[in-house]
């Protein structure tokens, strides 16, 4: 989804030749990622002669959160607090990330 977000229309040569770097995975696996995720709807293609051109249908911020929610109930229950807690408790923070979550809280208890 990230190659059809920074570049799309794209064909399925041009985000196989974009994961080359980012996977090991062969060309038909990734042919077979794009067929699910346009039956999935999250991809659409138009067709020009034989050749496809693949596009996002899904904005990258919806498939963020639905990510995001889905994570939380598999793993923690739906239940955000101790994520956080373990994040916090195993990550190092630099001075600009604790910044950053400070301002995000304090904007929240506002």
């Amino acid at each position: 989804m990230k190659v059809l977000w920074s570049k799309s229309p794209s064909t399925a040569s041009e985000v196989i030749e974009a994961m080359q770097d980012r996977t090991e995975w062969k060309p038909k696996t990734i042919r077979t990622l794009l067929n699910r995720l346009v039956q999935k709807q999250a991809v659409s293609y138009t067709q020009d002669n034989r050749v496809y051109a693949y596009f996002p249908v899904v904005s990258e911020d919806v498939c963020v959160k639905s990510e995001t929610q889905s994570f939380l109930k598999r793993i923690y229950g739906g239940a955000l607090k101790p994520m956080l807690v373990n994040f916090l408790k195993e990550e190092q923070l630099s001075e600009e990330d604790i910044k950053e979550l400070k301002k995000i809280l304090d904007h929240k208890t506002k």
